[in-house]
């Protein structure tokens, strides 16, 4: 796409150029006319990865964290797009687990190791986590359905003159709710919620072939300052 503005036509021959008065005549072409027949003229900064366009009813572009597309009316509004419920930040319970194992499933790597239809395993391992106050099993929660999850380790220890450090894993976002940074919120909980409990240091791995994960967490201020190793047992 162009985005400049289109060259003006061709000036005629000095026998066909109207007189001076005539040019002063002509009214030039108002600003906001300009851009309007400019495309992809500069504007307001929309969200990364969408083009600047006039946003119309009905059409496709960015959409809210509610999944309502930008520019969509909305009886009672002139254009602005409805408010997304807020999200909450509580500990999980047993009736989540279904949900929540649906969510570590729904990933290419979740995907070979997970068994939805095996309910009893997890149900099992809620129990041990819900009872070991390190371990804190978190979901986000909107409108009364999760959409993301964590969990945070406490892990005590003598290194570091006695500190606790905290792990973060198994963090998910339901694919419904992806690409309204709720990925950032639940991790800045985390973090705020490791400083809160007194640990020195807050940690997560994350598996080598997710390069855009390790570029998110960078942006969140982590670094990668070691190698993980690991043994399947």
């Amino acid at each position: 796409m162009s985005t400049g503005t289109p060259h003006p036509p061709s000036t005629p021959s000095q026998s066909a150029q109207p007189t001076p008065s005539a040019q002063q005549a002509q009214p030039a072409r108002s600003t906001a006319a300009q851009e309007k027949e400019t495309p992809g003229a500069p504007g307001t900064p929309e969200a990364p990865g969408t083009a600047n366009r006039p946003e119309t009813p009905g059409t496709s572009g960015t959409t809210n964290a509610s999944g309502t597309a930008n520019g969509a009316e909305t009886p009672g509004t002139s254009g602005t797009p409805e408010a997304a419920a807020p999200v909450v930040m509580r500990r999980a319970t047993a009736d989540d687990v279904p949900a929540l194992v649906a969510m570590l499933a729904d990933d290419p790597l979740g995907a070979q190791r997970e068994s939805p239809g095996e309910p009893a395993v997890y149900l099992e391992a809620f129990e041990r986590i819900d009872t070991d106050p390190n371990q804190h099993l978190i979901v986000a929660e909107r409108d009364g359905v999760p959409i993301g999850t964590l969990q945070l380790t406490l892990i005590p220890g003598l290194s570091r003159r006695g500190s606790t450090r905290a792990l973060i894993e198994g963090v998910r976002v339901h694919s419904d709710a992806r690409g309204g940074g709720l990925g950032s919120t639940l991790i800045r909980w985390a973090i705020e919620e490791a400083r809160r409990q007194g640990c020195a240091l807050v940690q997560l791995t994350s598996d080598a072939t997710r390069i855009e994960a390790h570029r998110f967490y960078e942006r969140l201020g982590f670094e990668a300052s070691h190698l993980g190793f690991k043994m399947q047992l």
